[in-house]
């Protein structure tokens, strides 16, 4: 099978790729053309996804298709961002028809729930690696950043953290567990979900956020440095998922809620006074911490005691000791 025929088959009649709004022109052509509504600018970004890094290899690649696209369009919702489209650059060492519909049905599930069209992309042979760019419109001077945050400002997250991390042994064969609590783990790491209708409501309200991908820790030290600020994380104000403790106990869920990654839930700072009106209107805002002056990123205990660990999340390129 020739790459367009590949394309063709699997991806171009897709319903994800039948265009939407904001969308001119979409696969077929040397471009996709995008609008751009009057008075808002285009957001990008781009993720790549390498096999045996990002991914166990093999896996379900039904749900692949699925976890590749969200943990794109999560930065899209970190920035209080409405997707419009995006493109799939494909690597694969061989072409097997059932992987290639497996894969592109989770990516067409997660396309639609997400509302974001695919308007193109490429493939090539290779070692498998899957890159996504995502586009997102905004109004212009209203998108969230990391910078921003002010001293006094509260230091929240949208939702439980850790799961992802906690489902790593499942996901690697390592552990076991009962339904009841390794599928709630294990929807975290294959299927999350960007939380976009949060980050349209933290527009004007948040003074800085972003996602968490590389652990709490990590992530806050990105806000604090972009900001110039110093973030506070009250340890035993982590929301934690039942499952999540059950199956990593108390201590063992604090630290992949702390730097285990992956969790996709948007990390934000906010001022007091708009933190009750956020929470009337129903979004989940957990508040973990505070903003100070200083700069850092200090995790406290019960008492107030500093106990921050060494290792904060996780990078590319950190050179093992």
């Amino acid at each position: 099978m020739g790459e367009f025929e590949l394309i063709r088959n699997y991806f171009a009649a897709a319903p994800c790729a039948q265009g939407g709004e904001g969308v001119v022109l979409g696969i077929g052509d040397d471009c996709a053309l995008l609008a751009v509504p009057p008075g808002e600018q285009l957001a990008v970004s781009t993720d790549t996804l390498v096999a045996g890094v990002h991914f166990p290899d093999p896996c379900d690649p039904f749900l692949l298709g699925q976890r590749s696209l969200a943990v794109a369009v999560s930065d899209l919702a970190a920035m209080g961002a409405t997707p419009v489209a995006f493109t799939l650059a494909l690597t694969l060492p061989t072409v097997t028809a059932d992987w290639l519909q497996a894969y592109a049905r989770g990516l067409n599930q997660m396309a639609q729930a997400c509302g974001v069209a695919l308007v193109g992309g490429d493939t090539t042979r290779g070692p498998l690696s899957l890159t996504m760019t995502v586009f997102a419109s905004v109004p212009s001077g209203q998108a969230l950043t990391r910078g921003g945050a002010q001293p006094g400002d509260l230091l929240c997250v949208g939702g439980e953290l850790g799961n992802a991390a906690g489902a790593l042994p499942l996901v690697l064969g390592q552990r076991d567990a009962e339904p009841a609590v390794a599928e709630p783990l294990l929807a975290h790491y294959w299927s999350p979900q960007p939380q976009i209708d949060l980050g349209l409501a933290l527009r004007g309200k948040a003074s800085a956020a972003m996602d968490i991908s590389d652990g709490l820790l990590a992530d806050c030290g990105h806000i604090a440095l972009a900001s110039g600020v110093a973030l506070h994380v009250e340890r035993d104000r982590l929301p934690l998922s039942n499952a999540l403790v059950t199956f990593l106990g108390p201590s063992g869920a604090a630290h992949a809620a702390l730097s285990g990654g992956d969790d996709y839930v948007l990390l934000f700072t906010v001022p007091p006074a708009r933190l009750a009106t956020l929470q009337a209107d129903g979004w989940p805002v957990h508040v973990i911490g505070s903003v100070m002056t200083g700069q850092g990123v200090t995790l406290l205990d019960s008492e107030g005691r500093d106990i921050t660990p060494q290792i904060r999340g996780y990078q590319h390129f950190r050179e093992t000791p």
